[in-house]
């Protein structure tokens, strides 16, 4: 994980705040670098100048590839070209990248772009094509004069832009604390260029010192010109001609997905580097946001075949108190016999996160499972909840607010490890997990239909109804949800995988009817009879894997199982802004 700021006036250098550095340091202590010059842009003459233009890259780094820190700004001799990585890219051209990805995807680039000639960009689109991974970039391409910089076609690592008051281009991984109100989410629709050849036109953009164009991803498996090879292909749309039968343990479809997000998360657990300080058999390397739901503990399950047995592995499960929820209890005890239990221990996710860590313990023998309670009093949602929103920009909504809340304490990863959930006289330790990578179970509700909504869609228009929703659904996570959960969970310096939402992974989904997703409008067998429909595919290779229980547990949203929606009294929505 890194932070990446990159700045272009046509009047002086740039830098971040200090505010804005403290920030992308927090996002990577590894390493932090400044590389800042001036390009002036000469006349037909080759003499006059026309004008100068300012180029300013900070990088801050998380070193998790290669066997030692590689700092960026990366700059290359030579030519003098930079990039701003930030990004794992686990595949070039389908080969998997051994040591640091950072390196090769810039010597991949400069490859590209080596030689002078209308072909470059070209080359660089097809480089950029072929690269499999969560990605956010500025490269600035000095044999053109050109900067491209961009998110992955999902937009699994956040990059925001923005003009400020005098018409400086800014970009960076979180909002500059300088231009505030400028600043929104860079698209996931292409890849964008500035040739600085070709200054913009005063006349037109007054305030602005650039044209920005965008290269276009594109689904077509030879894209025309101009246009950057999308991995993932178009949801299959296709309606069923006839009763489609019954989903089980043994379908070919829950087989090779069980093998298929296997796959997906052995690139993102093998050969974690060891974090500072390390302890063998003792030190965890990965965490799981960890609420007991099924998506979250199908990884967990999952990983203990991969990691090696002697290694730990961290669940981290927030809850926090609610002095709406805890008033009501309050109210409700006074009226009981019954004992009294604490109001961490009564959050859903609590709940369900002790009875899936359970379930866990048993089907996988020798596995040490840190089951991490992280207890956060409503005292301490207030000390932070400024620096929350700090990070969650642009997005200014409640729900915004309450699910970006749940994931900064999660992500800080400070509780206590509690052998007992019910003995009141047990003092358990506190432990701030080791790991550095951080697996999330986000992409998984949109791919396989996990939400109410998508039974409303299907009771209402049938399969058709349901296509549409999902693939609404899809085609926003990067607008809705990853930009903003990067800069969140990326602040306690660890880095948040989602197996989910491996390329080759959604393509391979994308590519299936949707009717092997999920259960919607298929018969119920003896197996399936208790089980939901959303998300009916995953729910089995949960079964296949001896997770009856985690199988069967409902769809819960963050915010209200660890209890961080409508902290205060009011008739307030999460679609309100905030003030």
């Amino acid at each position: 994980m890194c932070g990446i700021f990159f700045s272009l006036s046509s009047s002086n250098m740039i830098p971040p705040t200090q505010e804005t550095c403290n920030l992308l340091k927090q996002r990577g202590p590894d390493s932090c670098k400044t590389h800042a010059f001036q390009k002036d842009i000469k006349g037909q003459d080759g003499s006059t100048s026309l004008l100068s233009y300012y180029l300013t890259f900070t990088s801050t780094v998380l070193s998790l590839r290669g066997d030692h820190v590689y700092t960026q700004p990366l700059v290359d001799p030579a030519t003098q070209s930079v990039l701003c990585w930030n990004g794992e890219a686990w595949k070039i051209g389908g080969e998997r990248v051994q040591g640091n990805d950072t390196e090769d995807v810039f010597n991949l680039f400069l490859q590209a772009v080596q030689f002078e000639s209308k072909d470059a960009t070209e080359r660089l689109v097809k480089a950029i094509g072929s690269l499999s991974g969560p990605f956010a970039f500025v490269f600035y391409d000095a044999v053109h004069s050109r900067v491209f910089y961009s998110r992955d076609c999902l937009g699994r690592r956040s990059l925001l832009e923005g003009f400020d008051e005098n018409g400086n281009l800014k970009i960076c991984s979180i909002c500059d604390s300088s231009s505030i109100s400028c600043f929104r989410e860079v698209g996931t629709e292409g890849v964008y260029t500035i040739d600085l050849e070709r200054p913009q036109d005063p006349t037109v953009y007054p305030r602005e010192l650039c044209q920005i164009q965008t290269l276009p991803w594109s689904s077509d498996p030879s894209p025309s010109a101009g246009h950057i090879r999308k991995p993932i292909p178009p949801m299959n749309t296709s309606l069923p001609t006839e009763q489609p039968p019954a989903l089980t343990t043994d379908s070919p479809f829950v087989k090779e997905l069980e093998s298929m997000l296997r796959q997906s998360l052995e690139l993102r657990i093998q050969n974690v580097p060891e974090p500072p300080n390390y302890l063998p058999g003792k030190t965890a390397k990965t965490a799981v946001l960890f609420s007991g739901g099924l998506d979250c503990t199908l990884l967990a399950r999952l990983s203990h075949d991969i990691i090696p047995l002697d290694e730990p592995i961290d669940l981290l499960n927030v809850a926090f108190e609610n002095p709406r929820v805890a008033a009501a209890a309050k109210a409700n005890q006074q009226n009981s016999s019954s004992p009294s239990i604490s109001i961490y221990e009564n959050c859903p996710d609590r709940m369900t996160g002790r009875s899936a860590h359970s379930e866990l313990q048993k089907t996988c023998a020798g596995r040490t499972w840190r089951f991490i309670a992280i207890d956060i009093p409503y005292s301490e949602t207030l000390a932070h909840r400024e620096q929350v929103k700090r990070l969650m920009r642009p997005h200014n909504t409640e729900m915004d607010q309450s699910i970006a809340c749940a994931l900064y304490f999660a992500s800080r990863g400070q509780g206590t490890i509690q052998s007992s959930a019910t003995d009141p006289h047990s003092h358990p330790p506190s432990y701030t997990t080791s790991a550095r990578v951080l697996l999330s179970g986000l992409g998984a509700d949109e791919l396989f239909a996990g939400y109410g909504r998508h039974g409303v869609a299907f009771n209402r228009g049938g399969f058709q109804d349901l296509i549409s929703e999902i693939n609404l659904d899809v085609s926003r996570l990067g607008s809705r949800n990853l930009g903003r959960d990067d800069r969140v969970l990326s602040h306690w310096g660890r880095e948040t995988r989602f197996p989910y939402l491996d390329e080759e992974f959604v393509a391979w989904v994308s590519r299936a009817p949707v009717w092997v997703k999920c259960g919607f409008g298929l018969p119920e067998t003896e197996a399936t009879a208790d089980i939901d429909s959303e998300k009916l595919a995953l729910r089995l290779v949960a079964l296949r894997l001896g997770l009856s229980k985690v199988s069967r547990e409902k769809k819960r949203a963050i915010q209200f199982g660890a209890r961080t929606a409508k902290m205060e009294t009011g008739r307030s929505k999460g679609t309100d802004a905030l003030s």
